[in-house]
Parts: C-alpha cells; sequence; structure tokens
C-alpha cells in the first residue's frame, strides 16, 4: 500500500512539529493508519491514530518535548468527537484539553491499574508533569500535566483512569426529635453518648475554644488537627466546619442543652480539606482520607462525615473520591455525606439526579434533609425542598462511546437538616457576609450559636447517631449500620424513594435494635444464622414525643428494595466486609432477583420505586418501575420523571450553604444562654 501522502503547507503546525522525511517505523505505523481508515468506521479510525500518534510521543518527548506537545495538539483538535470518547478520561476533562491553548497545563488525578511505583513517576516526567500529590493508601496521585500529554497519558497500559483535580463545595428539640434522647436512656442506665467513637470531621476546620467541644471531664474532645489546604491552620476562619462538627457531638453547655449535639462525648478529629473561602480541592480530600487510613487506630476513628462534595461526572468506579472511600468502608469506616442541596431549579421546580460525589458512592450513607418544623413530634416532618434527590447521574463511557449512567437510588435517608442551630466560629466569614445567620444566642466568642440550612447539616446528625450505633455494638460493620439505620428509619408520606431513601433517621429505633445484634459476626458467619442475642426481634415501632410511627422494616438498594423480618432476625451475607448491601440482588435484561447466596429466603425484592404512605418500605402508589433505572435508554437528560425534570449533566460545583436559608418555616427558633 503506498504511503499517504501527509505534506502540508510550510509554517503549518505539523510541519513545525513533522519536518523532513518520516523514518520507516513511523511510515510503517502509519500506514496501518491509512488501512484502518479505510476498513473501519471513521471514529475507530480517528482513534487508532491518535494511538499511533501517542504510541510515537515518548521518543519524541525525550528529543523535543515542545514539538511533540504541538503535534499532539493538532490530533486533539482534529479528532473532538472521537477524543469525548474516550473510557479511561473524564469527559469533563476531555473538554478542558480540547479547550486548552498550547501549553496550557492542567490539574489531574491519576489511577494506575496496580501500585503506584518508580516507573509511572518516570512515565509522569517523561510526559512533562510533575506530581503534586502523593498518597501511602490509594494507588494514585495529583499530578501537574500539560494538556497536550493527557491523552498520550491513558493510552498507557498502566493507567486506569484521568480525572479533573475537581474542586470541592461545601452542600444547619434536634436531640429530641432524632430519638438521640430516647436511645440514651434505658432500663435505667445511662445511654451512649459517643464516648470512646472518634469522628473525622472532613470539613473547613474546627473552632476548638468553642464551650461545645468540651467532654464529661472538661478537657477538649478535639483530639487531633490536621489541615490539608496549604493555609497552615486548623481553625475554622469560614465557619461551616464549627456548625457541623456541633451537630454530630457538641455538648449541653450552652442554653441548658437546648443545642445538645447527637453524640455529645464523641472524639472529634479535624482534617480541615476547606480553606478560609469555603473551597477545596479533590487531591486535598484525598490526602485527608488517606490520612485517616493511616491514623484511624490511633483515634479510634469509626466514622468519617463529610459535608460537602464534587461534580458527580465520572461513575462511582472510576471516581477516585469514591474508591477512596470504599476503600474506607472495606476496612471498617462508616463514611457518611452529604447529598447536595440542588432539589429544586432557580423556578422553584422539583429536579432529580443532583446527587454529587462522593453521594453516589454506593457504600457510603448518603442523606438528605428533613424538615421538622420546629416540633418534637414527627408527625408533621417533610423533606425539605431543596434536598437533592436521586437516581445518581454520573457515567461511564463503553467501547461505543454511549455513556453507562449509574442510575442508582439515592439518598440512603434523610434526617432533619433545615435551620439547624449550632456552634459558631469566632469571627467567621459566613456570619461576616450573612449576619443573620447569628442565632442570636451568646455574646460571648466561645458561647456563640448560629444558624444554618442544608443537607450538610443533615449529614452530622446522622454521622452522630453511627457513633451512638458503634458505642452500643462496636461489631458492627459499615454496612449493619446502614442497614440497621435504613430498616429503622420512618417512612415520610407523599415522598418517593428517590427523595427519602428508607426514610427519616430514627436513632432510638436504631440502637434498640443495634444492641441486641450478635458481636461474634464475621464473613464466615453462615447465611441465615441468628442475627440477634435474642430470640424475639424488637417491636418495629418507636415513640417520640407521643408521636407513634413504624419502621420501614427495608433496605433501599441501588435499584430497587428489599423488606422482610428476616433483615432484622437471620445474618445476610451482604452485611459483611468488602462486599455492598446491592449485592443482594441480581439484575439483568431488565429483571430483578434475589441472590440466594447473599440473601435468605422470605425477603421480598420490590420491582418499583414507590411513593411511601407513611408505614413501611413498600407501601404506597408506584412513582416507576425499578426498569426505568436499569435502562440506558428510558432515562434521558431533561425528560420529566413523574413529578419533576431529570437535571443534565452539569460540571458546576455544589451550591455553598450561604446561600442555603432553608425552607420557610419558624423552625428552630433559638433560646438565649442564661451562662453569658
Amino acid at each position: 500500500m503506498p504511503f499517504p501522502d501527509i505534506r502540508m503547507p510550510e509554517g503549518t503546525l505539523f510541519a513545525q512539529a513533522y519536518p523532513g522525511p518520516p523514518s520507516k517505523s513511523v511510515r510503517g505505523r502509519l500506514e496501518r493508519w491509512n488501512m484502518l481508515k479505510k476498513k473501519h468506521h471513521p471514529i475507530a479510525a480517528r482513534l487508532s491514530a491518535i494511538a499511533i500518534v501517542c504510541s510515537l510521543l515518548p521518543g519524541l518527548l525525550i528529543t523535543d518535548k515542545t514539538r511533540a506537545q504541538s503535534l499532539l495538539n493538532l490530533h486533539l483538535n482534529q479528532t473532538t468527537q472521537a477524543v469525548s470518547h474516550l473510557p479511561k478520561i473524564s469527559s469533563d476533562l476531555v473538554n478542558q484539553v480540547l479547550g486548552a491553548g498550547l501549553g496550557a497545563r492542567v490539574n489531574v488525578i491519576v489511577q494506575s491499574n496496580g501500585p503506584w511505583g518508580t516507573v509511572l513517576d518516570t512515565l509522569i516526567t517523561l510526559y512533562g508533569g510533575q506530581i503534586t500529590t502523593g498518597y501511602n493508601n490509594f494507588n494514585l496521585r495529583a499530578v501537574n500535566l500539560p494538556a497536550s500529554s493527557v491523552l498520550a497519558l491513558a493510552l498507557d497500559l498502566k493507567i486506569n483512569f484521568i480525572s479533573p483535580d475537581r474542586p470541592v463545595r461545601l452542600l444547619g428539640h434536634l436531640s429530641t426529635t432524632t430519638g438521640a434522647n430516647a436511645a440514651t436512656a434505658s432500663a435505667g442506665r445511662p445511654g451512649p453518648d459517643g464516648s470512646g467513637v472518634g469522628i473525622a470531621v472532613l470539613d473547613s476546620g474546627i473552632y476548638n475554644a468553642h464551650r461545645s467541644f468540651l467532654g464529661a471531664n472538661s478537657a477538649l474532645r478535639v483530639v487531633a488537627n490536621k489541615d490539608f489546604t496549604g493555609e497552615r491552620r486548623t481553625d475554622d476562619p469560614y465557619g461551616h466546619g464549627t456548625h457541623v462538627a456541633g451537630i454530630a457531638a457538641g455538648n449541653a453547655r450552652i442554653s441548658s442543652g437546648d443545642y445538645l449535639g447527637i453524640a455529645p462525648n464523641a472524639s472529634l478529629i479535624n482534617l480541615r480539606v476547606l480553606n478560609s473561602q469555603g473551597a477545596g480541592t479533590t487531591s486535598g480530600l484525598l490526602s485527608a482520607l488517606d490520612w485517616v487510613i493511616t491514623n484511624r487506630s490511633n483515634h479510634n476513628i469509626r466514622v468519617i462525615n463529610m459535608s460537602l462534595g464534587a461534580p458527580a461526572v465520572d461513575s462511582y468506579k472510576n471516581d477516585p473520591i469514591c474508591k477512596a472511600v470504599r476503600q474506607l468502608v472495606n476496612k471498617g469506616t462508616v463514611v457518611v455525606v452529604a447529598a447536595g442541596n440542588n432539589g429544586i431549579d432557580a423556578s422553584g421546580h422539583k429536579i432529580y439526579g443532583q446527587i454529587h460525589s462522593p453521594g453516589i458512592e454506593p457504600s457510603a450513607i448518603t442523606v438528605g434533609a428533613a424538615n421538622t418544623y420546629g416540633t418534637d413530634s414527627r408527625a408533621d416532618d417533610t423533606v425539605t425542598t431543596y434536598s437533592s434527590r436521586g437516581p445518581t447521574r454520573s457515567y461511564w463511557t463503553d467501547a461505543n462511546g454511549s455513556r453507562r449512567y449509574d442510575n442508582l437510588i439515592k439518598p440512603d435517608i434523610v434526617a432533619p437538616g433545615n435551620k439547624l442551630i449550632a456552634a459558631e466560629a469566632v469571627d467567621n466569614l459566613l456570619v461576616t457576609q450573612y449576619p443573620d445567620l447569628d442565632a442570636g444566642v451568646s455574646d460571648v466568642a466561645t458561647r456563640k450559636m448560629m444558624r444554618l440550612s442544608g443537607t450538610s447539616m443533615a449529614a452530622p446528625v446522622a454521622a452522630g447517631a453511627a457513633a451512638l450505633i458503634l458505642q452500643t455494638n462496636g461489631r458492627l460493620t459499615p454496612n449493619l449500620v446502614k442497614a440497621v439505620m435504613m430498616y429503622t428509619a420512618q417512612p415520610l408520606a407523599g415522598y418517593n424513594m428517590l427523595e427519602q431513601g428508607a426514610g427519616q433517621l430514627n436513632i432510638e429505633g436504631a440502637v434498640r435494635l443495634a444492641k441486641l445484634i450478635r458481636t461474634d459476626l464475621t464473613n464466615s458467619t453462615p447465611l441465615g444464622a441468628p442475627l440477634l442475642s435474642s430470640t424475639e426481634a424488637p417491636l418495629s415501632e418507636t415513640v417520640i414525643a407521643d408521636y407513634t410511627f413504624g419502621w420501614s422494616q427495608g433496605i433501599v438498594l441501588n435499584y430497587t428494595y428489599v423488606t422482610g423480618s428476616g433483615l432484622a432476625t437471620y445474618y445476610q451475607k451482604i452485611y459483611g466486609t468488602g462486599v455492598l448491601l446491592s449485592d443482594g440482588v441480581i439484575a439483568g435484561d431488565g429483571v430483578i432477583a434475589g441472590d440466594t447466596t447473599r440473601l435468605t429466603e422470605g425477603i421480598q425484592i420490590g420491582q418499583n420505586i414507590m411513593t411511601s404512605n407513611g408505614v413501611i418500605a413498600g407501601d404506597g402508589q408506584v412513582f416507576c418501575a425499578y426498569g426505568i433505572l436499569l435502562s440506558n435508554t428510558l432515562l434521558r437528560d431533561g425528560q420529566f420523571l413523574g413529578d419533576g425534570v431529570i437535571a443534565g449533566d452539569s460540571t458546576g460545583v455544589i451550591a455553598g450553604d450561604t446561600t442555603m436559608k432553608g425552607d420557610n418555616t419558624a423552625c428552630m427558633q433559638s433560646s438565649p444562654d442564661p451562662d453569658i
């Protein structure tokens, strides 16, 4: 076959990058390119062309890196459509690379296919990159790389996936209405208060001088402080992290205990990943999670709270934060994350599909926000309008260039998150910009309280609850903690599973059930073995403020839900470590069935996503068939889903709580602090 004519006018990019005749080796590769163009689809041919060009690039980089980058830029610009289908590069990074000018650089997260070693360090250097952050426990690196080198690096077999180092952003009677007070007293004995359990708060820092963080012996309960923002400080100039920590673990020393946190004697680990403006990066967040893996035994870190998030573009299978979360969960750490605050559009209409990363991760406990209307009774509770709804719209790209959406049911539960009052950091930016966020509780800096709304406030409610559950039964796996929370949750009438998951968190029921679960369970426990240490299952209802409600008695999974008393009486293989709760069902060809090697008989598999009537999981009216989540063709961006719209893909950041004023209710009125 004749060699293709590649001559171009003098002065063009190609001529500058490749003056003179090509070598025999290059001619051979280009001839194969020409054959591919005639034999295969144009897109496949273009991808092959890029692969050939990139296979030439390492040698060029050694001799003339600028020329090599120019050559790659040429082919990137000529193959925009083909490149956007590359499965090993995040789609938003492709757009960023294609829009970059000559010589531009990008900050990326590079995941390897195996342990990271010196060979990969050298590879990054050859492509003109600089490693900005290394990790002890993850097979990835944060890298600053020439934009023109991204594609070539992705084609290397040692590379698994490349994504942008995305920005991370923020996503406020509490102990009575959640059932925490009821859980702290049993048979005349003191109940759990979080003692001995460490909660890592990955946020904007903690104002350690606040009185809310003193322990029963007046010692500070913030036992470790670490900064990952580069600002070299661990206090809270922004003001978000202190409030979050106060919800999870604030004590009763302010206003006679009116603002008691959920686990008031838990230890707090302050990992500052958001800077003084409330902004962070994926690489910084990964550094904090890496630190937790290394140091979790030193501080008994059993729970992580992340009231923040990044755009959910890549499937949880590729998203580096999600993969880090999975690793932590598999090691025994409960990870609680906020769902996001994008449940309505600018016109106030419901939208679906706005769960953010790492809320899209199946192993995490993703929490939406409920509105208690300031009453202890749960008879009037609702899901807030702004709480993000599922399904998850992160995706991966198949070999044909088609997007395959995850479409998982999220959130897992909801918890109070509207206008919650908790600790206020001194002179913080949020209150400086929005003075009405100060709750007017005290004029003393170390006793001030502020009011915030959002799923950022709901998440630490669940994180504190996890600490109480683990103090009650420290042998529970993260999967069991999550299952217990969902099984005992209160389904809220009128809301579907994409809005509330299994329902509203019920700490009284969760602690009561956890107390009965055997402490000798392991991954080797046979399927169907007794789950409880008692012969009788607990009464599946809770009374709070004279209002009685039933438990959901179900668990929401990836595309459906399962119900049955056997979930609370028999050991299910999905409760172990190294698996997902959703592994209990098999989905394929539009059919969902139970996996009999992981679930016992008597467990019912739901066939639809339901709108609850407020009784138990599965009761109510059909919202949509589960098949809509399994199909990649039925659920399209921008279409109506029941009572709302599936939002289009978004690479923007999560709206911070600075603009979240909460739903228009009179809930959470402040009471003055008498000790001023």
